[in-house]
């Protein structure tokens, strides 16, 4: 009976001949053939080679193999300035190349490369005084679903500092689609900018009946104006419990997604290039940034498959 290496070198020989034949090169590739049946150990020793030697060259194989698919992942990675981790990007190549790969791969290749994602900021929620003002119930009650366009928005003001100068953003989001249906910029945290930012969405939207729009307790939304204005339109007010931001976390996220990938990676040195970046940015969440919950699709996709 032939013992296991000899068992190894006759199969090895019907299947690529000469063992000297093409070198190192040629022997590690049998090696590979045949390694699932007889241990590296046994191949290395009968061709005369290293170990080391054949998992540096198993290693260079699996380089060379990904190197379309690491090339991809490092465009991707650049276009967006290195600032998604490997679940974006594994969106990213479905939505701009039409590639689907697995997002074990993405970070095993994204490690191997080296590439990371920029680190959220941590950042604390300040809410204004609500006293002389009006309070309304939490209708809303965490449920961050809606079934069509219109029936549930989210609304809050962020705030980013340029130089000695504070710029707010107030922005509402539709929950159907996370889109962002309108937005208003101003030097000034008044009620004004709120009421201008639903001027803008009820120009866009003409039947809102029936909507739940929700905020904080800020004092913008609890102003006489704020809730006189919704209820001529049909709309229902909800509001967060006090001082809990995990109730409106839809919109706390929105704004977390602006500031680090719109505004922290870029030396803003003022209030107009600001304020450039988040229009850019908004339009960029909207049409181009595929997210997981709306099937790999951008908000404007998945709203417009609705009606397709």
């Amino acid at each position: 009976m032939c013992s296991t290496i000899e068992a190894g070198e006759s199969h090895a020989k019907k299947v690529l001949g000469n063992l000297d034949a093409g070198g190192a090169a040629q022997k590690y590739s049998i090696i590979k053939a045949v390694v699932g049946e007889y241990s590296v150990t046994e191949l290395c020793k009968l061709f005369g080679v290293s170990r080391s030697g054949y998992y540096a060259y198993v290693k260079r194989q699996n380089v060379d193999r990904d190197r379309p698919v690491r090339d991809l992942i490092l465009s991707v990675y650049t276009k967006y300035d290195g600032k998604y981790g490997y679940r974006q990007i594994q969106l990213f190549l479905l939505h701009d190349h039409g590639v689907w790969i697995n997002h074990k791969k993405v970070l095993r290749l994204m490690q191997e490369m080296g590439l990371r994602s920029r680190i959220r900021r941590k950042h604390r929620n300040h809410y204004a005084s609500s006293e002389g003002g009006r309070v309304a119930e939490n209708v809303l009650q965490r449920d961050f679903r809606a079934q069509a366009p219109n029936q549930k928005w989210v609304t809050d003001i962020t705030q980013y500092r340029v130089k000695d100068t504070w710029l707010y953003v107030s922005a509402i989001k539709d929950l159907f689609n996370n889109e962002i249906v309108a937005y208003h910029m101003d030097v000034k945290n008044d009620r004004q900018l709120v009421l201008q930012t639903f001027t803008k969405a009820f120009e866009k939207t003409k039947d809102v009946t029936g909507l739940i729009v929700h905020s904080d307790q800020g004092c913008q939304y609890t102003s006489y104006d704020y809730h006189d204005m919704l209820p001529t339109v049909g709309a229902q007010i909800s509001m967060s419990r006090r001082g809990n931001c995990y109730d409106n976390a839809s919109m706390e996220s929105f704004f977390s997604h602006l500031k680090t990938e719109g505004l922290y990676p870029y030396d803003i040195r003022n209030l107009d290039e600001a304020q450039r970046r988040i229009e850019e940015y908004i339009q960029f969440y909207n049409e181009s940034r595929p997210q997981r919950k709306l099937k790999k699709l951008t908000p404007v996709e998945y709203r417009r498959q609705l009606t397709a």
